[in-house]
Parts: C-alpha cells; structure tokens; sequence
C-alpha cells in the first residue's frame, strides 16, 4: 500500500459569530484538506486547522512543508505498517502539524484498504458522545448559547472557556448552572489564563461551582508544582497545550496527571493513539479535545472518540465546533441527536467531500 497521488487544499469557512480565543479573534477559520491516494485507488484524508497562535504554519508555509519534507519522505513507503510511516516522519523535526495530518490520512487508506471506516477498523463504537464548547463572551450570553445548545441537539456535556478573571468567570459558571439545571456536566478550560500562583484558589472555585475538570488553569508543567495541585483538588486537571506528544503525556503520568487532552486535528491519529494508551496503563481519562474543527474534521476526529476504551473515556468528545461555521465542504454534515454523532459507515471518506463546495470555498497561497 504505497501513496500513488497525493493534494493538499485549503478553505476559508465563516463563522455565525465572532469568536474570542484565549490568542486570538476570528470571524473565520482557515483548514487544509491532504488528501493521499494509494496504488490501488484508495483514499485517506485528514484535516488541518491553519492558525498562527495554534500551529504556527501559514497555508504557504505548510505547503512547503508537505512539498520538500513530509511526502519526500513518505513516497515509495509500504504504509500497511503504521510504525513504517513513523519511523520515516521521526528524523524530521517540528513540523507537527504536516506529520500529524499525514499519519491521520494513513490511518484512514489503512481503513479504506481494509473496506471499513476507520471506528470500525478500531473495533469502536459507532455512536459517540459529543460536547460542546461555549467560548468567552458576557456570561448572560454563554448561558444562553449553552442552553440552546442543549435543547436543540440535546447535549448535557459542555466546555466552559474560562480565562476571564475568576468574578467573571465564577458569573458564567453560576447563570450556566441556572440554564442548564444541576444534570449537566461542566469542564472549564482556563487555556493557562492564571497564573501557577492563584492556581489552587481557581480549582476551589470550579470545586464549589460544581465543575467536572478543570482544563489548563495556569501553565502547566510535569513538576512538583503540578503534582501538588492535582494531589490538592477532587478534579482531574486536564493537560492540553503542554501535551502534544507521548514523551509530555508520559511526564505528567509520572507527576500524578488523571486526564489528558488528545487532538488528533493537532498532533494526528498516532500521536493520539499513544498518548491514550500511556493513559489507559496509568488509569488516566482522555478528552479528544476541540481544535476548532469544520464538520470534516469532526468526522475524521471523532473515528478516534469512537475507539477510545470507555473506560478511558472520561469525557465527551468536544467536537461540536463545526456548528459554529456557516458553510462546510461536506456533502451532509454530522447531525447531533441526544447529545451524540452517529459516525458514517461507509469505508471510502472520499464520499464526504462535496466538490462544489470546496471549489467556492478553495483559497490560493497567499490569499
């Protein structure tokens, strides 16, 4: 099984509403589409989300990549092995985001391959359950956006972006609460808003406030820092930006750590797969976390939500962002029902490509 042909697209998707990041405010998101083809006519895909403060590559600049570097060393491969693919990609340093993509593809021709989509290939489950994410904005609002969120798609998983001083965010969690009711599980990703020193008086106030987790509070380290605050609260604390790789994962395992966030849309499928296997082996949770996906993303995401064991499987799977934008390049995109995405079963992803609508969203270089 050897890549035949291979593309690379990008696309620029609106979004319903302005969207504050903790790095960063977008009217839009900006995604390239690798595509590789193998000897037999198969395909694989993979998504990624082109941001300066999150991956750090430009559309120029992650072409350039997949043109000198990561398909130069992956043409000629037998990928029926996936450890072949790794060890090819290993002498290439940074570049995360070019190898992570293209290992994703791999993952799903080796699915293809095999005439099954990739959940299945995993043995996983077809039927997943998914979060969603409510960004910063005036708590008034975030309340509102959560309960829509809930009675329209029947979610009761949310992720709470905090990070906006603790009154403010103490305010959201509470007007959350009251739209919501006491059945819905709150996780709040601070995204390292505070710092290490008003660490632990933050975790008392989610602790009070009835949170689940608690997602980056402050940077994180694999030190005794960290140790102390996951020994000093009842909530898992969820490593994310400090964990993009097994080597991090495993660190923060050995300091203590109960949850980790795996993006396959940051890292890809392999990086994933290891970072939830040193987590299983530690009686660790995995998030597969939110790296604002459009519905394509989501779809080639969420084959990893589905093989996660549920014993793993601490926490829903925050890939509900595509909701946010307002046009998509899939021909259907997931729909939600009782808070879950029933994944496709057909084998060949090509087949969630609308050409059409790639074409009006396609961006040159440059552009």
């Amino acid at each position: 099984m050897k890549i035949a042909r291979w593309s690379l697209d990008f696309y620029r998707l609106p979004y319903r509403r302005q969207v504050v990041w903790a790095n960063a405010i977008e009217d839009a998101g900006v995604y390239a589409l690798l595509r590789i083809e193998s000897d037999a006519g198969m395909a694989g895909l993979a998504e990624g989300t082109v941001k300066a403060t999150w991956s750090g590559v430009s559309p120029a600049s992650l072409a350039a990549a997949f043109k000198d570097l990561v398909m130069p060393a992956a043409m000629g491969l037998d990928l029926s092995a996936p450890q072949t693919l790794r060890q090819a990609l290993a002498p290439l340093p940074e570049n995360r985001l070019a190898k992570g993509m293209l290992e994703s593809a791999a993952w799903m021709l080796r699915a293809a391959h095999a005439g099954k989509p990739l959940w299945q290939y995993w043995n996983g489950r077809r039927d997943v359950e998914v979060a969603w994410t409510v960004t910063r904005q005036a708590p008034g609002a975030m309340a509102r956006e959560a309960a829509e969120a809930a009675e329209r798609y029947g979610i009761r998983s949310f992720k709470i972006k905090g990070g906006q001083g603790m009154d403010v965010d103490r305010e959201a969690l509470r007007a959350i609460r009251r739209a919501l009711g006491d059945h819905a599980i709150l996780n709040v990703d601070a995204n390292s808003a505070y710092d290490r020193s008003d660490a632990a008086a933050y975790l008392r106030l989610l602790e009070d406030e009835g949170v689940q987790a608690a997602e980056d509070p402050c940077a994180l380290r694999p030190d005794a820092h960290f140790e102390a605050l996951q020994r000093g609260t009842r909530l898992p604390i969820i490593v994310d930006s400090a964990c993009a790789t097994a080597a991090d994962a495993a660190l923060f395992l050995e300091r203590g750590a109960r949850a980790l966030s795996a993006k396959p849309g940051r890292i890809g499928m392999s990086e994933t797969i290891a970072i939830g296997e040193l987590a299983a082996r530690h009686g660790a949770g995995v998030a597969t976390g939110i790296y604002a996906e459009s519905a394509l993303g989501t779809l080639i995401n969420l084959q990893h939500a589905a093989a996660v064991p549920p014993s793993a499987c601490a926490f829903a799977a925050e890939q509900t962002f595509f909701l946010t934008l307002t046009e998509q390049i899939v021909a259907e995109a997931p729909q939600i029902r009782d808070g879950r995405i029933t994944l496709p079963a057909a084998p060949d992803p090509d087949a969630w490509i609308a050409p059409d609508l790639l074409a009006r969203h396609r961006l040159s270089l440059g552009a």
